[in-house]
């Protein structure tokens, strides 16, 4: 058999019994009037009603003139019955010789109860809808090899409840952050994912080459300094959620193609950020998991408001015992790390020794929403200073299950110091930083026109779903993470 004939002669030979029985095994129509939640939920009106649903059939305990199998409707379970008297004879033999665990069918008939109180629809007429050629894991053992799961989550959504769960309860996180930023009077809007200048954030890209153009293209690392453009341009309050792309190590925390809300509001500053990410959080945890109270990692995380603020620099002496700003000198931060045994692979920084130690000595300690605010310039290239003559900046970042979720500037807006701040970053990069930040000359042309005071919030979508979802990796709350590509 060739490398891409994926049937064999058996499998052919059964669709083409089941057609010489006459039965179409892909029929181009079928128009359901119900799904399972519905008949469910609605029990005391649908009760001896009849009504059309479809499904897969995960479960069937056919045995003589009678039985029982359950369909997946909609990511519904719900269950029916076929009794011989009730259908006509092609169709019995239908059910009973040619539909399968596995197979989609299309029912009608009427809903009632067993006697063991399970609600059920008692089949009058079946029609195949699609015939599975590949079987299903067996039920009990379900879908071990976890690679598996990523690679096939088809298979994994339809063995798994819980993972159905999982995306149902992201559509829903989701749904709220929308619902919450356009009562706040924020317009969504869409900025190039295709970006021939790269920026908004630390990282590094992923290139690409247009042909026609004869020109190298970057994925966006974020969306900020076009939305910023918008704020230039008079619209007051915007937000994005879309894909952003960084070419970066793959952990249970990273995922290289992740989703990004970013808003930016005129008039307002970090502060007015804060106050717009408790408001997201409190529109999570009101319309969607009605608690105040989760488990994530093994800690109870309260989502009350307000959330603790903390200074950066007081988080650094309480949590990893450490002066902030001593770390500046080399040979002090060399003797820090070496005896808190914290390696790093990029340039001897204050940004990245900053940016390590509070990954591995704070973040672990903030189970609760917190606020962590205050950044040292180097690490935030966009955000305006404290001060004329400050090394701080007006940042911070919401940290949440010992996540970054939230990361919010009061944004710079003189075009003369985020020049000056593009031309440092440029400098880095020569020197072998490939996370440095670009210098975009049209977006300093855009700031000489002014961008009003203005505050920057961005979300990362995927962490904030593994942590209010309980899901250990990214990997879980992504439906097609990045894989290997797996060899034919």
């Amino acid at each position: 058999m060739s490398e891409h004939n994926l049937f064999d002669a058996d499998t052919l030979q059964l669709l083409d019994e089941v057609r010489e029985e006459g039965y179409d095994p892909y029929p181009p129509k079928y128009f359901p009037t119900h799904q399972a939640a519905a008949i469910l939920s609605q029990f005391s009106d649908l009760e001896n009603t009849s009504v059309t649903i479809a499904g897969r059939v995960i479960t069937k305990r056919l045995h003589g003139k009678a039985g029982f199998a359950h369909l997946l409707s909609g990511g519904t379970k719900i269950q029916i019955y076929f009794r011989k008297d009730n259908l006509d004879e092609d169709t019995f033999h239908l059910v009973k010789k040619r539909v399968n665990v596995g197979d989609i069918i299309g029912i009608t008939g009427d809903v009632f109860k067993t006697h063991t109180g399970e609600i059920t629809v008692s089949v009058s007429a079946c029609t195949l809808l699609s015939k599975a050629l590949s079987p299903l894991p067996e039920k009990f053992h379900g879908i071990e090899n976890v690679e598996v799961r990523y690679r096939q989550r088809y298979l994994d959504l339809i063995m798994n409840e819980d993972v159905r769960k999982t995306f149902q309860m992201r559509s829903a996180i989701v749904r709220s952050i929308r619902e919450t930023l356009h009562h706040e009077g924020y317009m969504e809007v869409e900025t190039p994912t295709l970006q021939d200048i790269y920026g908004g954030a630390l990282a590094k890209p992923f290139t690409t080459h247009h042909n026609a153009l004869d020109q190298d293209f970057y994925l966006r690392i974020a969306p900020e300094l076009y939305l910023k453009r918008l704020i230039i341009g008079g619209f007051d309050k915007v937000f994005e959620i879309g894909k952003a792309y960084r070419n970066e190590g793959i952990s249970v925390n990273h995922n290289p193609e992740f989703t990004l809300m970013e808003l930016y509001e005129a008039y307002g500053n970090y502060e007015t950020m804060m106050e717009i990410s408790e408001k997201l959080i409190m529109g999570i945890r009101d319309s969607v998991l009605q608690k105040d109270t989760i488990e994530y990692r093994g800690k109870t995380i309260n989502l009350s408001v307000p959330f603790r603020k903390m200074r950066l620099a007081d988080a650094f002496e309480e949590f990893a015992h450490v002066d902030i700003v001593k770390l500046q000198d080399e040979q002090y931060a060399k003797e820090y790390l070496k005896k808190e045994k914290i390696h790093i692979d990029k340039s001897l920084c204050w940004a990245n020794i900053v940016d390590e130690i509070l990954k591995k000595k704070v973040e672990p300690h903030l189970s609760n929403p917190t606020f962590l605010y205050e950044y040292p310039l180097p690490l935030s290239p966009l955000a305006k200073k404290t001060s004329l003559q400050s090394q701080w900046v007006e940042r911070f970042q919401l940290i949440m299950g010992s996540l970054e979720v939230g990361n919010a500037f009061t944004e710079l807006n003189d075009p003369v110091d985020q020049q000056d701040r593009f031309l440092a970053q440029n400098e880095a990069k020569q020197h072998g930083d490939e996370e440095a930040h670009s210098f975009d000359r049209s977006y300093i042309e855009a700031l000489k026109f002014g961008l009003p005071p203005t505050g920057g919030l961005g979300f990362g979508i995927d962490r904030i779903v593994m942590i209010l979802t309980g899901s250990e990796s990214i990997r879980d709350v992504l439906l097609f993470p990045q894989l290997r590509r797996r060899e034919p």
